[in-house]
């Protein structure tokens, strides 16, 4: 038969060519992504382009792949399923979810309900799709990052690739050191990820999507509603968090709700600098005079109002703050205002040369969270299992808490950690039981032969130049 030795072999999944075998699905994986990098590259030439045939893409081979990516231990959802036994089968399973996907049959299961401790008064609701929806989740969040970072502003860095809160955090000190900044307008979006309108949502989608199955396929995920004691919950608005699709929604719908309506619509209406600079849901604005920060302050309640949203009363506010801010407060006699942004307590300060610097530390709600968590987590385990198994453990969170909290100027704080984790270890440690009590010098050697990591700045944040920093373009009224 002609081109046979081309032919696709349905036992097998099969291909031959010059030699070469290779499994179907590892094909179909590759033409997506060869796929991909064309949907990307047309949503930056054509930026007002729709795209209409999108579903296809999501084959055996794509979905094997977002499954690999999967985090293997995390928690499951309502059916119970891990990531090992999903794989056990995971040719067949797979299969079946592309039949359901192309009759459009496919439902995602409820999420399961969960709670984290949100601050010391509050707890953040997480919903926990099934192993299932997570792959099909992944799988929409590749093909929705191929068209929309194109059109995502410079001044978002939330849940995006290659930007991280880091980049955030330059990217403010940087701006208030270089720029005419005098105010800076805190916002906090009330429960966003739980009110975010599921109509104004499918309508920002639907600016560049035009394919059917794609939104239909969304649209079912935000209406799947979660599991909570036993009961279905329907869910009318929001996109909880816990999965791998809500971060991203939640940057579309911000991008048509905030960024682009503050750039193109409120920046050429104000009189002097003004600038976003957004995290997912947390943002903050720097402007240059106080009528500007008084103005966004009414105007983004008013926005965010007419989408059934509102800002946190005692979270959003307008303060006074740059390089004259010492001075004045200094003069009206009062201390000199900071503000909260990503964990890090921002306040103004001189360099070594007596230069104008922003500086940060780690926020003490955060610290005190940290400590908390910390502090629950040792006497949870000091009896649970031998201090050779969980030491390697807490040797990890020392990282993690400096690889997040390690950025310029914030030693300090990180030296603090350090020493309330040794002295909260040596507690718990004493109280396993009432012999073999550690002495705080049998404790120094114990730790001197089995190191736990020391505090070390991770991200160098002050790469600026100050003599540049000081120029013409800094200047403004006080």
């Amino acid at each position: 038969m002609p081109g046979a030795d081309n032919a696709v072999h349905p036992k097998g999944l099969t291909t031959e060519r010059r030699g070469e075998r290779k499994q179907m699905p590892d094909i179909e994986r590759e033409d997506t992504f060869a796929k991909l990098t064309l949907i990307k590259k047309r949503a930056c030439e054509e930026t007002g382009y729709q795209f209409t045939c999108l579903a296809h893409l999501l084959n055996a081979g794509y979905l094997k792949a977002c499954y690999m990516k999967l985090g293997r231990d995390r928690a499951c959802g309502i059916d119970d399923v891990t990531w090992k036994e999903y794989g056990e089968k995971l040719d067949e399973n797979l299969n079946d979810l592309v039949m359901r996907l192309k009759a459009k049959r496919y439902k995602p299961q409820p999420a399961k309900r969960v709670y984290i401790p949100k601050n010391e008064h509050e707890r953040r609701p997480l919903g926990m799709p099934a192993l299932e929806d997570k792959i099909v989740q992944k799988a929409i969040v590749g093909i929705l990052e191929a068209i929309y970072e194109a059109d995502f502003l410079d001044c978002s860095y939330g849940f995006r690739p290659g930007r991280s809160c880091h980049n955030a955090l330059e990217t403010v000190g940087r701006k208030i050191m270089t720029k005419p900044v005098n105010h800076v307008v805190e916002a906090d979006i009330k429960g966003c990820f739980d009110k975010i309108p599921h109509d104004w949502l499918m309508k920002a989608l639907e600016v560049r999507i035009k394919d059917p199955s794609t939104l239909l396929i969304i649209r079912r995920f935000l209406k799947a509603g979660y599991m909570e004691a036993g009961m279905l919950m329907a869910t009318e608005q929001g996109t909880p968090q816990g999965g791998n699709l809500s971060p991203l929604l939640c940057n579309v719908f911000l991008h048509y709700v905030l960024d682009v309506w503050f750039e193109r619509k409120i920046k050429p209406e104000l009189e002097g600098y003004a600038e976003l600079v957004r995290y997912a849901d947390d943002f903050i604005c720097m402007v240059q005079s106080a009528q500007d920060a008084r103005k966004i302050e009414q105007i983004l309640k008013e926005r965010f109002a007419r989408y059934g949203m509102e800002l946190h009363p005692e979270k959003t506010r307008g303060i006074s703050f740059g390089r004259y801010e010492e001075q004045n407060a200094k003069r009206q006699k009062r201390c000199a205002n900071t503000f909260d942004f990503l964990g890090f307590t921002h306040y103004c300060g001189k360099s070594r040369k007596g230069n104008f610097m922003v500086h940060r530390r780690t926020s003490g709600a955060k610290f005190r969270k940290r400590c908390k968590e910390l502090n629950a987590w040792l006497k949870t385990v000091r009896n649970a299992m031998p201090t050779k198994e969980w030491w390697p453990i807490l040797a990890a969170k020392l990282r993690g808490h400096y690889q997040y909290y390690g950025i310029s100027g914030n030693i300090r704080a990180l030296q603090r950690y350090y020493a309330v984790a040794l002295r909260l270890t040596r507690k718990w440690l004493n109280r396993r039981s009432q012999r073999g009590k550690l002495w705080r010098k049998q404790f120094a050697e114990y730790v001197k032969r089995y190191p736990l990591p020391q505090p070390a700045i991770k991200h160098n944040l002050f790469t600026l130049s100050f003599v540049s920093a000081l120029g013409g373009s800094a200047s403004g009224g006080k």
